[in-house]
């Protein structure tokens, strides 16, 4: 990590922290179409466990539980993990959540083979270099049981913020203090590698509204 990217790295996780402290659960109860979409696809699967990479306050680990699934909780805001840990215990699905403060730059905190699915949404457009991108997808594998499922969501480069707000270079942009890296297709393709990629799905999100790729790929057995 050169020092420019460590530098946005820090600003991001304080940005994020400031902003879960400022406004608890600012994505309300509601689960996102994304997850809603994933559950489906894992149950289909067979699957029992479901890591969530960036689960922030956790409206999508909770539906997962509230599904049925062991859930393992990934985010670097402490402060929006306290707030996930909290909500589960008002929902009373505390023990089938867990939660660790964890950065994806670094490796995944789990053994190879371990989990059955994972999940992200919109965590692969953070703050993260193309090369820390292939990294994470790279430790996703590591950690997915043969036949394991991926599902993740994306913003491309056909959102309107896509080349507004401040460059900083490799297809990120920063706008309103947040960091987005936005994906061309071509970048999808290339995370893809030797997976099975079942699905690459456009849609829209929020009031912009933002245009994002859902994308669903299995480990081969």
């Amino acid at each position: 990590m050169t020092d420019s990217e460590r530098d946005l790295a820090d600003a991001q996780r304080r940005h994020w922290q400031d902003t879960y402290t400022a406004h608890p659960g600012m994505y309300g109860e509601q689960p996102s179409a994304p997850a809603v979409h994933a559950a489906r696809v894992f149950r289909a699967s067979g699957a029992r466990d479901v890591l969530e990479l960036g689960a922030g306050h956790g409206r999508d680990a909770l539906y997962f539980a509230r599904e049925g699934f062991t859930v393992r909780a990934t985010d670097f805001s402490p402060v929006g993990l306290e707030q996930l840990r909290d909500a589960a215990r008002v929902h009373g699905v505390d023990q089938r959540v867990t939660t660790v403060a964890h950065d994806v730059r670094e490796p995944l905190p789990l053994p190879d083979d371990s989990v059955d699915a994972v999940f992200a949404h919109m965590l692969l457009c953070m703050a993260l270099s193309t090369k820390e991108i292939h990294t994470l997808v790279d430790e996703v594998r590591r950690v997915l049981r043969p036949g394991g499922v991926f599902v993740f969501t994306v913003r491309h480069t056909g959102d309107a913020h896509y080349g507004a707000g401040i460059a900083r270079g490799d297809d990120i942009c920063e706008h309103g203090g947040f960091a987005v890296h936005f994906f061309p297709r071509d970048l999808v393709d290339a995370l893809a590698g030797e997976w099975k990629l079942e699905e690459v799905h456009a849609f829209e999100e929020g009031e912009l509204p933002r245009r994002l790729w859902r994308v669903t790929q299995v480990l081969p057995r």
